[in-house]
């Protein structure tokens, strides 16, 4: 039931070549910047894991976190909503020299067939992107005279995400809007890893304030205190 004797780089150890991975974060709000590295530390020093789906909101900012990941070209394809930002050239780059996929998502939708993913439901109806591009190759019904578009689930063999307090049994609180996709991610992965700024004791969370149970969570490494990706990329950081 102890899931905490985890260190970063034993954390993410086993993510093989050609894994899905999920990655929580709203832009740098929630975005789990030392387990990414850590990844990235791995990658540097074996070559693996490489040939990565990476599901995420956004294709990351300069040189850091989600940013350095799809730069040092682990990353075969991405599934996100808001592929350009700030200062998204690691992807916009890789993307014009073909070295990436990209599935585009509606942030909506994107959420939904993560939380689908999570609950057990293999597809859902939604008139968001019906008639675009994004709609092409996939099925279309009418409900109560109007069309919609099918939509499948997301799952993940991995999934990396941010809380501020988890307890022994892998229980987790978040702070604020680092929230956002991270508890979806949770549910929607074989294997869980959260990074959290303080570790207690199992029994010390009251109940009434856990978002994600422990089930949901396969390892939990306590980063007391985590870098954020906006002021990194302030200061010129690289990674």
């Amino acid at each position: 039931m102890d899931k905490t004797k985890f260190n970063l780089a034993e954390a993410v150890v086993d993510i093989p070549d050609g894994a899905t991975v999920m990655i929580g974060g709203f832009g740098g709000a929630g975005a789990p910047i030392e387990l990414i590295h850590s990844l990235l530390e791995r990658f540097r020093a074996t070559g693996h894991p490489k040939h990565l789906t990476l599901v995420n909101n956004n294709a990351g900012n300069g040189h850091v976190g989600l940013g350095a990941l799809i730069e040092c070209g682990t990353v075969k394809r991405l599934i996100c909503s808001f592929p350009r930002s700030v200062d998204s050239r690691a992807f916009s780059q890789k993307y014009r020299a073909k070295e990436i996929e990209l599935e585009l998502v509606p942030q909506g939708t994107f959420a939904e067939r993560i939380r689908a993913g999570g609950a057990g439901i293999p597809a859902f109806y939604t008139p968001t992107a019906l008639g675009t591009d994004l709609a092409r190759n996939k099925p279309v019904a009418e409900f109560d005279g109007r069309m919609y578009l099918q939509e499948r689930w997301l799952k993940a063999d991995f999934a990396l995400i941010k809380a501020e307090v988890g307890d022994e049994h892998g229980n987790l609180t978040y702070r604020m809007a680092g929230r956002n996709f991270n508890p979806l991610m949770a549910m929607a992965a074989q294997c869980t890893v959260a990074q959290v700024r303080r570790i207690v004791p199992a029994g010390r969370i009251d109940p009434e304030t856990v978002v994600t149970p422990g089930i949901f969570v396969t390892r939990v490494v306590e980063v007391s205190d985590p870098q954020q990706e906006e002021q990194l990329n302030r200061a010129g950081a690289i990674f």
